[in-house]
């Protein structure tokens, strides 16, 4: 599948602001085999007067903009054109539970690839008795560890209701669970405390999603956002498998990669310092297009 897509997040501030430096990750990644990023192009305004880019631990591209001056707005621009293959596999060669903590029993490695890297708590995703015994349900009535997955992943879908209005950008899953409702990175960061908390290795995604309107109903340009769903170790020789809680399946050639890591804060579109004395207002656009 090819993609144009297209990202603008705008910020507002009440008074001007200044001395502020961001990190931004919102560039989607080229994953061997998987996604290639064609073009891409990303631009601010007001210009920076410091822009640099690197890569962090988990391979995610990241672009750091500084700035001296004042300034009344933000705006972050991305222009991408990708390439995702369709790569979905039915076949399970996941083991069961045991079997997989024996595997990981014999994995010593710290790279950042490694499923030891989320098997842990991590600063937005703690691990909580009433998140595991959820998670526990899926595994006691499957076979396999990419089975329990799934049906974790169809659960959350089922038992919680997408609201934008419950939750905010810095609500826990804890809460989350409590609450029976959220969005993608809450459902996401519920599916991640729950397998970590059996002893199943997960990862929170960033990226984009291509929706599609319901059937004789025109494409709105804009309506998109940026998604979250969840990347499981299935074993060695499944390997990492994704899944989206939030629309109930197995991650597909719709869903676009910008990077990964333990759980949102390793991922967030941006984050930063600024010195200001009042208040911001926010707004996001996405447009995900298919080119035929």
């Amino acid at each position: 599948m090819l993609y144009d897509v297209r990202l603008e997040l705008h910020y507002d501030y009440e008074a001007s602001v200044h001395g502020d430096r961001h990190l931004v990750r919102v560039s989607p990644a080229s994953i061997p085999q998987v996604q290639r990023v064609i073009a891409s192009s990303l631009s601010f305004d007001p210009r920076p007067q410091q822009e640099t880019t690197f890569t962090d631990y988990f391979g995610n591209l990241v672009t750091t903009i500084a700035y001296s001056g004042y300034h009344d707005h933000l705006s972050v621009r991305l222009s991408a054109r990708v390439q995702v293959e369709d790569l979905h596999s039915s076949a399970d060669l996941s083991p069961d539970l045991s079997g997989l903590k024996q595997e990981l029993a014999a994995l010593w490695s710290v790279a950042p690839d490694s499923p030891q890297q989320f098997l842990a708590a991590s600063p937005r995703v703690p691990l909580a008795p009433e998140i595991t015994a959820y998670a526990r349900e899926s595994v006691d009535r499957t076979l396999s560890v990419r089975a329990a997955a799934m049906d974790l992943c169809l659960r959350i879908h089922r038992d919680f209701r997408y609201d934008k209005d419950v939750t905010k950008v810095d609500t826990g899953p804890v809460e989350a669970f409590a609450l029976r409702g959220g969005v993608c990175q809450d459902f996401a960061h519920v599916m991640i405390a729950g397998l970590r908390g059996v002893g199943i290795p997960a990862a929170y995604v960033s990226g984009f999603l291509r929706t599609i309107p319901p059937k004789g109903k025109p494409r709105l340009e804009g309506s998109d956002a940026m998604h979250a769903w969840v990347r499981v170790w299935c074993g060695q020789h499944a390997g990492w498998v994704e899944f989206d809680p939030t629309n109930a399946m197995v991650a597909g050639a719709d869903h676009i990669t910008i990077g990964h890591g333990r759980d949102y804060s390793d991922v967030s579109p941006i984050v930063g310092v600024l010195r200001t004395s009042g208040e911001h207002s926010a707004k996001q656009s996405v447009d995900v297009v298919r080119v035929e």
